[in-house]
């Protein structure tokens, strides 16, 4: 279970680490690419966040992914200079898909009467 500190800290990451990604993105890429952070959890010691993010369109996850792990320093150093008033260490990130978009949408197939049955 998550404390009131733990939720406080990762509301605070997820809106600046979505401010910095968008921009990121948005600088180098161009406009056909979305990519937005649906959730962040922080560890009870306060140093590993676990970022999960949702890119659409969906295949192009695995370059999204590994453009941010090489640039995570960046990120966090962003990050650091944007929060530095609330925390004194920036934790350390990680990040994950969320692929909750995908599940929605093999639902609402399965639904229609289109796809297999994705409960299973």
């Amino acid at each position: 279970m998550e404390s009131q500190r733990q939720k406080k800290i990762s509301a605070l990451i997820q809106k600046d680490v979505a401010k910095i990604i968008q921009g990121f993105f948005r600088e180098r890429v161009g406009a056909n690419l979305l990519v937005s952070v649906t959730k962040v959890t922080v560890s009870p010691d306060l140093s590993i966040s676990k970022i999960y993010l949702s890119v659409y369109p969906s295949v192009n996850f695995g370059k999204v992914l590994e453009v941010l792990n090489k640039k995570k320093s960046e990120i966090k150093n962003k990050l650091s200079r944007l929060i530095k008033h609330q925390l004194r260490v920036v934790p350390d990130m990680i990040f994950f898909a969320d692929d909750s978009l995908d599940y929605i949408d093999k639902i609402d197939e399965a639904l229609k009467g289109g796809g297999e049955n994705p409960i299973k």
